[in-house]
């Protein structure tokens, strides 16, 4: 019995021996099958791509109104989102303090003026007695001192008359520009001044909007290599598009005018003005939207982006390469050009036409995979 089992488990171990090597290599081979990709042949072309570039929409103008004298908000003569024009009456403050001290200060004229003529004679009088010796030369320049203290007086009166006519004209508070109103934080009845935190509004002038937008620095540096200065890269830029917040686009062109000399450091981006015109008012300060700015391209080879690998700033495509027989991929770096669609690679250098690429799932493909 010892010597049946012990033939049974010699025949069970020269059996796992004979197997062993059969299901190792079953087993590399289904690791080594060539997987199924899908792929392109990438060729030059001509075309013309849109870049889109996130911005804010701004009036040429946003006026904050603030009052120039302290009081209570007696009446408000506009809306919100009303179109005024320059000098137009919008709020008037409590007037009735204002005008009080106008009366006075006026009175305080008169009483000036009267002080002053009454000067006058006196100074003429004395004038003539001290022509007839009658008065001594003291007499006259007290005399004189007395009329010309009495002018100045007059002087003073004057000013306040005009500081405080000044003040009340400052109660009713003008459009300072043409515009739109903005929002109205203060009704009739609250306490406003000049040291008040927010403005009684804004006035927006908004027939023209500048649109503020930002360019990453390596494809403001193409461009100003290109142009040979930031001046001439501006100028060279065409007029470019604007998308609003709903996706559609706004009817007319924009100009792009102006770019910032500086860097923001903290996202490496330059900042660019585009003015555009608002006939209908469509476009209203504080919105956001997109610049779409045209890009002609000559000669470039271009990819999906679901054939690029991105390794932090190295992009990488996976070339199909056949050797003996068998075809496998090979991750090639490519340089891309600074702006893409967002759905395409525009490769400037790493790739020739002609070239295979695996063209979906490069983030899955391992280097030296076979290709079916």
């Amino acid at each position: 019995m010892k010597a049946t089992t012990k033939t049974f488990g010699a025949a069970v171990a020269l059996m796992s021996l004979i197997l062993m090597p059969s299901c190792s290599k079953k087993q590399q081979g289904r690791q080594m099958a060539p997987a199924a990709y899908q792929t392109i042949k990438v060729k030059a072309e001509d075309r013309t791509i849109d870049t889109k570039y996130s911005a804010t929409i701004r009036g040429r103008q946003d006026i904050q109104v603030l009052p120039q004298v302290s009081g209570t908000l007696q009446r408000l003569l506009v809306t919100e989102g009303q179109r005024v024009t320059k000098g137009q009456t919008m709020f008037i403050i409590d007037q009735v303090p204002y005008q009080a001290a106008l009366n006075t200060a006026q009175a305080n004229l008169q009483a000036a003026e009267a002080a002053e003529a009454t000067a006058k004679l006196s100074y003429e009088s004395t004038k003539r007695l001290f022509d007839q010796q009658v008065v001594s030369d003291f007499d006259l320049q007290t005399a004189q001192n007395a009329y010309l203290q009495a002018k100045a007086a007059v002087a003073q009166a004057k000013a306040a008359v005009t500081n405080a006519a000044n003040s009340l004209s400052y109660t009713t508070v003008k459009s300072p520009a043409n515009g739109v109103v903005g929002t109205l934080p203060y009704r009739v009845g609250a306490l406003v001044g000049p040291s008040i935190p927010t403005p009684l509004t804004t006035v927006s002038d908004n027939a023209q909007m500048y649109v503020y937008f930002s360019m990453n620095e390596a494809a403001m540096l193409e461009k100003i290599r290109q142009a040979g200065s930031a001046e001439a890269a501006v100028k060279a830029l065409p007029p470019v598009r604007l998308q609003l917040v709903d996706g559609s686009e706004y009817e007319q062109t924009g100009v792009v005018e102006t770019a910032s000399g500086v860097v923001d450091p903290s996202t490496g981006s330059v900042s660019l003005r585009a003015v555009f015109n608002n006939p209908n008012g469509l476009l209203h300060s504080g919105s956001t939207g997109n610049v779409v700015i045209p890009v002609e391209l000559k000669g470039n080879i271009i990819v999906p982006a679901t054939a690029v690998k991105q390794l932090q700033t190295v992009h990488q495509v996976f070339k199909v390469e056949e050797k003996d027989g068998q075809r496998t991929a090979v991750g090639t770096n490519i340089e891309v050009a600074p702006y893409n669609t967002g759905k395409e690679f525009i490769v400037l250098s790493g790739l020739k036409p002609g070239d295979e690429i695996i063209a979906d799932g490069a983030g899955m493909v391992k280097e030296g995979a076979l290709v079916k």
